[in-house]
């Protein structure tokens, strides 16, 4: 091929509803290719802006390349989104762009572009020949990334200043300004060739999904389109970029407080509460007495003298500690025991103890598939799932919540996989609402995959007697049915209940289980002991469920919509600053409410997450209700 350098581009482009998404490229050689595509399309479905419907994938070969030298780094910083959006407007002015009060009240009109805007740097005559599409500088990558033949994962950082080096060589500019679109991503830079490239450390708050970028130019009209096919059609390789810790301006420590001062800024910060009570409905914290509508020991059985002597007796017989992993000499007759007792409750063949619920996550998916195999996620699945997703070296591909249709349909993309896994929440621990149990089995059955469900929220709460979605709804069972010891059995731990070839291969792949120290037998004694009591005393999962639609009637009284099939009940309020005021106005007036905010839920989506216990009274729970209500009406 004439000009060929022997390289190829690879470009990714998603969206949703025709909305920009996401959009990265990267140069690789040619064996390169298949894994740069497989990275870029995993970066495409996994982005905080939301799950694609459309993902367009583009390789070619781009021929002759230039080659361009770094721009100088150099870091600002900022602690607020507006101090750095002013340092970035005097960076500028200092580059002989004058006009910048001007310029930043039009950066705004760039959130809605997917490319950047081309600016007239004297005139402020707008350029670009697609306003709607922008002008967007592709085919370019660092050197570095060439050299070891991989995408290379998401590096904010190096993709910036390839960027914004070859922007800032194009014929004509004088200079750029771009804010990230990505909401977990706060910095922003300016660039010229003079001052180089000056990265703003805080130039937005966390979680804001506006974003976009200025070219300025300065030059003549007919010349525009060449400095357009520059950015657009040549192939740029960009050397010397420097590693970010490689900056004589970073400081170790800087980074941390630039991001809590971001933190702050947003509502977001959060702290340790300490409570001088055992777990329960009430709880001490310092000398004043709190309702607590924020608990998981949904039965209230972490206080239980049943639950506690069973506790106390197994520390006394079998130690505080287990000493172990459960493949050395970690396994106690206790952690038997309740193995056996969980595959009996929930009606399995056997069951595997973790440490913990988020262990049991990660290990199982990671167990059950790697590389060459596909995960579809729901899209708000707890984060232990989606950690486990990512730790796996699987396809990861996210439906939309709860859709059952579109579940089949990713499933359908993934038929030449070795093997699927289609993964949910049972309860999901934000919203209190319910996967549709039967259509998730019959979607996977129908796509061979394996189904895999998390009842952290769902075990003790949902079914007649608290076994779960599998007796709430009278289907079969999942593949796994995952859980933890730590909610409605009050005690601490996650499990796994499943056939016995499956946990077998568990006790076997599941590193999460075979490298950790197991439970302290103290604490699967505790499990074992409260599910005894919820099998014997079932009216306390009835008592719970009296207890939610108790108080969702309550909210309504007072003009509060609510409901919930669980024990979790979310009051939507939005911003996240109103509601932390709402969280502080309750506990002001004796309840524990807690305001739940980004990254648990998107950004401007907080709200106050109700957990009811079946031992709250119907006093405690009217009061609430009306407390509630007066902090919301309070709000300005």
């Amino acid at each position: 091929m004439k000009g060929s350098s022997g390289l190829f581009s690879v470009k990714m482009r998603a969206s949703c509803s025709r909305r920009h998404i996401s959009g990265a490229e990267k140069i690789v050689p040619p064996h390169a290719v298949p894994h740069t595509v497989s990275q870029l399309a995993e970066r495409a479905l996994n982005h905080p802006k939301g799950v694609p419907d459309f993902i367009n994938i583009k390789i070619e070969n781009p021929g002759a390349i230039v080659r361009l030298e770094a721009l100088p780094v150099v870091t600002e910083r900022t602690s607020t989104p507006d101090e750095g959006l002013a340092r970035a407007a005097s960076l500028l002015k200092e580059a002989g762009v004058l006009r910048m009060d001007e310029i930043m009240a039009l950066f705004r009109e760039t959130y809605s572009m997917r490319g950047a805007m081309l600016l007239d740097a004297d005139t402020l005559e707008r350029l670009e020949p697609d306003r709607e599409r922008g002008v967007r500088a592709t085919c370019m990558d660092d050197s570095d990334s060439i050299l070891k033949g991989t995408a290379g994962g998401k590096n904010h950082y190096a993709e910036a200043i390839v960027l914004a080096t070859k922007v800032a060589n194009a014929p004509g500019i004088v200079g750029e300004i771009c804010v990230s679109d990505d909401p977990d991503y706060v910095t922003g830079y300016v660039a010229t060739r003079n001052i180089g490239y000056r990265r703003i450390t805080v130039i937005k708050e966390k979680g804001d999904p506006a974003g976009g970028r200025i070219f300025l130019y300065r030059g003549r009209r007919e010349d525009v389109a060449s400095t357009i096919r520059f950015l657009e059609k040549t192939p740029v390789v960009v050397e010397g970029v420097p590693v970010l810790g490689a900056v004589a301006e970073e400081r170790r420590m800087d980074g941390l407080a630039a991001e809590m001062s971001v933190i702050d800024s947003a509502g977001l910060r959060r702290g340790i509460r300490v409570l001088d009570s055992p777990a329960g409905p009430e709880a001490l914290a310092g000398c004043r007495r709190l309702a607590v509508l924020s608990s998981n020991d949904y039965l209230d059985l972490a206080r239980d003298p049943r639950v506690t002597a069973a506790a106390s007796g197994a520390s006394a017989k079998w130690g505080a500690g287990s000493g172990g992993s459960r493949l050395t000499t970690g396994t106690q007759p206790p952690h038997v025991a309740l193995e056996r007792h969980l595959a009996s409750f929930k009606g399995t063949d056997d069951a595997v103890l973790f440490a913990t619920g988020y262990m049991a996550n990660v290990g199982t998916i990671q167990a059950l598939v790697k590389k060459g195999d596909a995960i579809v996620s729901d899209e708000l699945n707890h984060a232990s799932i989606i950690d486990g997703c990512r730790l796996s070296g699987a396809d990861v591909i996210v439906y939309r919540h709860g859709d059952m249709d579109d579940l089949a349909r990713k499933l359908s993309f993934c038929r030449e996989h070795r093997r699927r896994l289609a993964v949910s929440d049972a309860v999901f621990s934000m919203d209190g609402d319910m996967l549709d149990l039967p259509r998730f089995l019959d979607v996977c059955s129908a796509n061979d995959a394996f189904s895999m469900i998390d009842e952290a929220h769902s075990t003790g709460v949902a079914g007649a007697t608290g076994r779960g979605l599998v007796e709430h709804f009278g289907c079969g069972h999942p593949d796994i049915l995952l859980g933890t010891l730590s909610k409605a059995l009050g005690s601490a731990g996650g499990f796994v209940c499943c056939s016995g070839e499956i946990a077998d291969f568990l006790r076997n792949r599941a590193r999460s289980f075979i490298f950790s120290t197991s439970p302290c037998p103290a604490a699967a004694a505790a499990a074992d002991a409260a599910l005894t009591v919820l099998e014997n005393e079932p009216w306390r999962v009835e008592k719970l469920r009296e207890n939610v639609g108790f108080f969702t009637r309550e909210l309504a009284r007072r003009g509060i919509s609510a409901k919930s099939p669980s024990a979790i009940v979310p009051i939507p309020v939005g911003d996240e600053r109103r509601a932390m005021a709402a969280a502080s106005a309750l506990e002001e007036s004796g309840f524990l409410v807690p305001a739940i905010r980004y990254p648990a839920v998107p950004m401007g989506a907080a709200r106050l997450r109700v957990a009811l216990m079946s031992s709250h009274t119907r006093e405690t729970l009217s009061s609430a209700a009306e407390a509630i209500a007066r902090a919301l009406g309070n709000l300005v």
